[in-house]
């Protein structure tokens, strides 16, 4: 037997809606214990004066122009080691005998460029950066090493410069 639903109690879709006023929310949940804030950090003190570069960073910085090579031949603490002083003279034998040779070879492969064609002209000029380039990075990464990479004429010249 059905019982016949009164329309009131109906939604608009058709469903039956139980009294409104019989419901009751769920109970709120029990507090939870809350930890207290940490602690501010800590004053640290900062690192001693005397803390800089290591004498392989150093050593390796001094390729990156002639400026840092200048400044740890005069600096105090990088001025009295050995493996920095003699990069540092290195790169500014190497900086000056890249000038030299480009300016040289510039010369030359100017006058050579009414005889050579232009390709061949830049190939070799391409060539000689190239070079540079190699010989440049071969003396960073050894310094940075702690390796003395001694170039074959300017080497013992910055040895001989840095007293090494």
């Amino acid at each position: 037997m059905e019982y016949p639903v009164p329309q009131s109690s109906l939604n608009p879709k058709g469903a039956t809606v139980s009294d409104p006023s019989s419901y009751q929310p769920p109970p709120p949940p029990p507090p939870q214990y809350q930890a207290p804030p940490p602690p501010p950090p800590q004053y640290q003190a900062p690192a001693p004066a005397g803390s800089g570069l290591s004498d392989n960073a150093a050593s390796a910085l001094a390729y990156v122009t002639f400026i840092p090579a200048i400044i740890f031949l005069v600096v105090p603490p990088y001025n009295q080691s050995p493996n920095v002083r003699f990069h540092s003279w290195q790169s500014i034998l190497l900086t000056v005998a890249a000038v030299v040779i480009d300016i040289v070879l510039g010369i030359v492969l100017g006058i050579a460029l009414f005889f050579l064609p232009y390709f061949l002209h830049r190939l070799i000029w391409g060539l000689l950066e190239l070079g540079w380039f190699a010989v440049w990075l071969a003396c960073v990464f050894n310094a940075f090493n702690g390796k003395r990479f001694v170039l074959p004429i300017i080497g013992p010249i910055a040895a001989k410069q840095a007293g090494a």
